[in-house]
């Protein structure tokens, strides 16, 4: 299997970018008609989910949750005044794995892939793999 390097940028300190164009174009390169495609991140403060993309408004909801479950300021000790981004993102998880179909990823309707930023701005990257036939 290939690994592909897709990069990121954030603009702001938590944000979720929708990067399913790019995995999909990644996926459509491969010519890989039936099988699996993975993403990771490298990151400990940045995550990736699977969610609706059609209303604004789930990410925002979202990241409103998030901060109200995660406040930025609590009983942390970690030094560098990122614990909660640290939290964040092992909530949303390091890693997807989505089906590949007739050579497109198998996602719902309103399903979207989310790179999950909790401490930028920064300039990140996620690595797609696809394997199959």
């Amino acid at each position: 299997m290939k690994w592909i390097k897709i990069d990121v940028s954030t603009g702001s300190r938590t944000q979720f970018i929708d990067i399913t164009d790019r995995i999909s174009e990644e996926v459509r390169r491969t010519g890989v008609q039936n099988g699996t495609c993975f993403v990771f991140t490298q990151h400990t403060t940045a995550g990736l989910t699977i969610n609706e993309n059609a209303d604004p408004d789930v990410v925002r909801d979202i990241l409103a949750g998030l901060a109200r479950l995660v406040p930025p300021v609590g009983d942390y000790r970690h030094a560098e005044g990122n614990s909660d981004a640290h939290i964040k993102a092992s909530l949303m998880g390091f890693s997807l794995t989505i089906p590949v179909i007739d050579g497109r990823l198998a996602l719902g309707t309103w399903q979207g892939i989310y790179f999950c930023e909790f401490d930028g701005p920064r300039n990140r990257h996620v690595l797609v793999g696809v394997g199959g036939e």
